[in-house]
């Protein structure tokens, strides 16, 4: 189930302190094995936090 091409897949950020699942986004996982982290705003705690990668 590609998104843009053959390898790059869906993956679903969740936030570090309250584990709430809010962003979605595209990842190579061919070039990019390991886990992706961003920094991106979550409302429930109202600020900006680090989100990983979930499975």
């Amino acid at each position: 189930m590609g998104i843009k091409g053959k390898n790059d897949k869906m993956v679903v950020l969740a936030c570090e302190e309250c584990k709430e699942r809010n962003y979605t986004t595209t990842k190579n996982k061919k070039t990019n094995k390991e886990r992706m982290e961003l920094n991106k705003y979550c409302p429930k705690c109202k600020k900006h936090t680090a989100h990983k990668e979930t499975k």
